[in-house]
């Protein structure tokens, strides 16, 4: 059943507002895909063809001194990580789109979803990169200056641990009207980091970059869902027509975005 005043005529505005929500969506799968998997298709399978960033062998998505590299790292390890974030996230969209119903008999039901934020955003900024120490042999502050995917993923932490704190300090009425822009404006950002998400991996193991092209593919429809969820969040808190629906969009996005890193898979 449609929200009240959904049926009404809606004004010009709110079709401005729907045309940015489909044109952000559509955003990610307008880019081109990236040069090197267009000029290098020679050299899939070519040993020694290790391509690393700064010019230095990379065969494990994090590169050491001396050009020497940790062991690699683990698809299966990989795919694991993306699997427990998205089940977190899943839920998170969940509990946000269940708690009208429920918090009648349990009101703490809307603290849930943060935490799952908080609970994604810890396991990715401790077991993102299991070669950086202490789990591994490279240093910290190496991996983070010297690989971006590192860097990615701390970045991607440190979003979902931040949107988690506010959004429960919002909850609480600890923190003004204002703190309601932070998570679409994060949001954004980590969906635009995610057009340029890179992945460690050996590129002189055949079909090494038809499967980079999969994991591109995937990381697009996370930026895609990524800017759905960040429009939708920013214009649920806004006064308009449509304000219901996107209340309900964004936790469903959230959701459909658990689901996506569910199923990821390299």
């Amino acid at each position: 059943m449609l929200p009240t005043g959904f049926t009404k005529r809606v004004s010009r505005p709110e079709y401005l507002f729907f045309a940015v929500c489909v044109a952000s969506i559509l955003f990610p799968f307008s880019i081109p895909a990236r040069s090197q998997h267009q000029d290098m298709p020679q050299m899939d399978g070519m040993p020694g063809m290790d391509h690393g960033s700064m010019g230095m062998k990379k065969s494990d998505g994090v590169a050491s001194p001396g050009g020497s590299a940790s062991q690699p790292r683990s698809s299966s390890g990989s795919e694991f990580n993306h699997h427990l974030a998205g089940v977190l996230v899943f839920f998170a969209g969940l509990f946000v789109l269940i708690q009208g119903r429920v918090s009648k008999r349990w009101s703490q039901i809307r603290y849930l979803w943060p935490l799952c934020f908080l609970a994604a955003g810890t396991f990715v900024l401790i077991f993102s990169d299991m070669e950086i120490w202490p789990f591994g042999s490279v240093g910290p502050w190496y991996a983070l200056t010297h690989d971006f995917e590192v860097l990615q993923h701390k970045i991607f932490a440190l979003i979902l641990l931040s949107v988690g704190y506010v959004e429960l300090e919002r909850l609480r009425g600890r923190l003004g009207r204002a703190w309601a822009l932070y998570f679409p404006v994060l949001a954004i950002g980590g969906a635009t980091l995610l057009l340029f998400h890179t992945h460690g991996m050996d590129m002189s193991v055949p079909g090494a970059m038809k499967t980079m092209q999969h994991i591109e593919i995937q990381h697009r429809w996370f930026a895609a869902t990524g800017f759905g969820i960040a429009i939708a969040k920013g214009l649920s808190e806004v006064p308009l027509q449509w304000q219901r629906v996107f209340a309900r969009a964004w936790p469903l996005l959230l959701s459909v975005l658990g689901i996506l890193l569910m199923v990821y898979t390299e």
